[in-house]
């Protein structure tokens, strides 16, 4: 049977296009039913030159404000009370939709998924879990990337408990191995947020915790799960994707600059396509806002029609894992003695 995705159709830098045609291409491949959230005078002439007569289930939601990349997330939030997000989030809760993906600005998609939707029975605060590719061909799971600035080590053990169950659940590793991100393998090694958190993953039942892993272990394949805050992690996935741009673009220039690497690079063509398909984004599709009750997928600003459709995908396979309801049985807090 189909499963119901809200997609916010006003979220990336092009919307609405790359989103009304990563709905038909999901409604294509994938057992969804796909509902836009937008503007109709924006959304219905491009989905109705996008189909082609064509009969898929994708529907319009009106919503008459959206929240841009360039407006200030909590301001957005209280005053766009029909916002594409807002609209979007609301049919979640109110259980019309699995799902709610959106290409739109993080931090507004954090608050106002907060706001309605509500967290999870022992999350103090969401964290977003990014996919990372590794030279295994297992993807290993970062987080936080940009939800939480500052944490502390309550927050960073609640992150690797609901990123272990991520790695089980949807990506079906049976036992996952958790790293603390840090700038050694010793414990005396960190800051003082990693010195204390350490003790703590180290006492938690039901998790295979390696202790410290380094920056290196978020693509050697030798963990699964890297905990750490917001900043560290992000700025590890901002550079990522720099490296990751730097290193396709100069390969490619490379088997470009002789006659004989032109002949070359005819012949490996295959394979430089399937090293930048393990370096794009858009093959991932968006990461999860872990802890908020409800299933709230965010993807990168400039995706395009290819990553709208992974992330209507990522959003099905995450509702259909049932992911939240064990993040909340793992981190229910035990009844008080009477």
């Amino acid at each position: 049977m189909p499963i119901d995705i809200v997609v916010d159709a006003m979220g990336s830098d092009k919307a609405p296009e790359p989103e009304v045609r990563g709905a038909v291409l999901a409604c294509k491949h994938l057992d969804v039913r796909v509902h836009l959230v937008g503007p109709e005078d924006r959304i219905r002439p491009l989905l109705r030159h996008a189909l082609r007569g064509q009969h898929l289930p994708i529907y319009v939601v009106p919503a008459s404000e959206w929240i841009s990349m360039d407006d200030k997330a909590a301001q957005a939030v209280r005053s766009k009370r029909d916002s594409s997000m807002r609209v979007g989030l609301k049919m979640v809760r109110e259980g019309r939709a699995a799902g709610f993906f959106t290409a739109g600005n993080t931090g507004a998609a954090m608050a106002t998924a907060k706001m309605v939707l509500g967290m999870l029975g022992g999350v103090e605060r969401p964290a977003l879990a990014s996919i990372l590719p590794t030279v295994t061909g297992q993807p290993s799971i970062l987080l936080d990337v940009g939800a939480n600035v500052d944490c502390d080590p309550d927050n960073l053990v609640q992150f690797a408990v609901m990123g272990n169950l991520y790695a089980q659940n949807v990506l079906r590793i049976a036992r996952p191995r958790v790293g603390l991100l840090s700038i050694g393998e010793e414990d005396s090694k960190g800051n003082a947020l990693t010195r204390d958190t350490l003790p703590l993953l180290r006492a938690l039942p039901g998790i295979h915790f390696l202790g410290n892993v380094e920056g290196r272990d978020l693509y050697n394949g030798n963990c699964d799960v890297i905990v750490c805050d917001g900043f560290v992690g992000n700025v590890a996935l901002k550079t990522s994707e720099g490296i990751a741009k730097l290193v396709s673009v100069s390969l490619r220039e490379s088997l470009k600059s002789t006659v004989t690497s032109q002949v070359g690079a005819l012949l490996s063509r295959k394979a430089f396509n399937e090293f930048k398909k393990r370096l794009d984004y858009s093959e991932y599709g968006g990461v999860p806002l872990l802890g908020v009750r409800g299933v709230c997928i965010v993807g990168h600003g400039s995706s395009n029609e290819r990553a709208i459709m992974n992330g209507i995908r990522v959003t099905a396979e995450f509702a259909q894992a049932e992911v939240n309801g064990s993040i909340e049985a793992a981190l229910k807090t035990p009844a008080p003695l009477v």
